[in-house]
């Protein structure tokens, strides 16, 4: 079974305890939407919740969320080829994978097109104090790119899309930081994922990023919650 959550932000113990609670078994995927936390402090703390992580037995398929460091960008990952398409893994955890985004995989017979990144609202709160936060947040132009080509080759139809945030005209604007001025927001991905979702034809979105449970249309926002495929389930909280 493949199951979907969201945000966790360095934080596992509510995945291992669902893990344990629903039984989970090595044939199954967890996917993370995102803004995981497993590359964010870059020393020890990130190790022991990846440590914590191990202890679950599905594979764990991570999206690239806004607070968090590129795999690609860090020494101790490699690729390698996973359900057909490309993956970020350490040596140390086999299980806890980091999808490159615009690849698609092949989990019981659903195509999964990935469309990481976002943009922090949090980017100047996080500079002033020292905290981590990386230029390479959002989607790239190459990345882009490499989504339209991956789009392209498939004929503009998969079954499920998984990203971070989510088209423009869905976001959630209750979820909206209420100290936050949006004029100061570059939504220019959220903006893009539009362009996309307009033309695409899929059954399913999931997405995370604004700490919301919520379904419009196909599109499903995760947070604290969990969902299955490919008969969707109704959202479990993993608390």
């Amino acid at each position: 079974m493949i199951y979907y959550t969201g945000d966790i932000h360095g934080n596992p113990r509510e995945i291992v305890q669902f893990c344990d609670r629903h039984k989970l078994t090595e044939q199954d995927t967890l996917v993370l939407l995102g803004d995981v936390g497993a590359n964010y402090f870059l020393n020890g703390r990130d190790a022991e919740m990846k440590q914590l992580l191990t202890q679950v037995k599905p594979t764990l398929l991570c999206i690239h969320g806004n607070h968090e460091v590129r795999p690609s960008t860090l020494p101790s990952y490699q690729t390698k080829e996973w359900n057909g398409g490309t993956v970020w893994v350490e040596e140390t955890y086999p299980r806890l994978l980091f999808a490159a985004d615009g690849e698609i995989f092949h989990l019981e017979g659903l195509c999964h097109l990935v469309i990481g990144g976002a943009y922090s609202v949090d980017k100047f709160y996080r500079l002033d104090r020292g905290y981590g936060w990386w230029p390479d947040e959002q989607p790239s132009q190459e990345i882009k790119e490499k989504v339209i080509r991956t789009l392209d080759a498939c004929g503009w139809q998969v079954d499920t899309v998984l990203s971070h945030t989510c088209p423009y005209r869905y976001e959630p604007r209750e979820a909206f930081l209420p100290m936050i001025d949006q004029s100061t927001v570059d939504a220019s991905t959220e903006e893009w994922l539009e362009e996309i979702e307009r033309k695409l034809q899929y059954n399913h979105w999931f997405c995370g990023h604004w700490h919301i449970n919520k379904r419009i249309d196909r599109m499903h926002f995760l947070f604290h919650s969990v969902e299955a495929a490919p008969q969707l389930l109704s959202g479990d909280s993993i608390r």
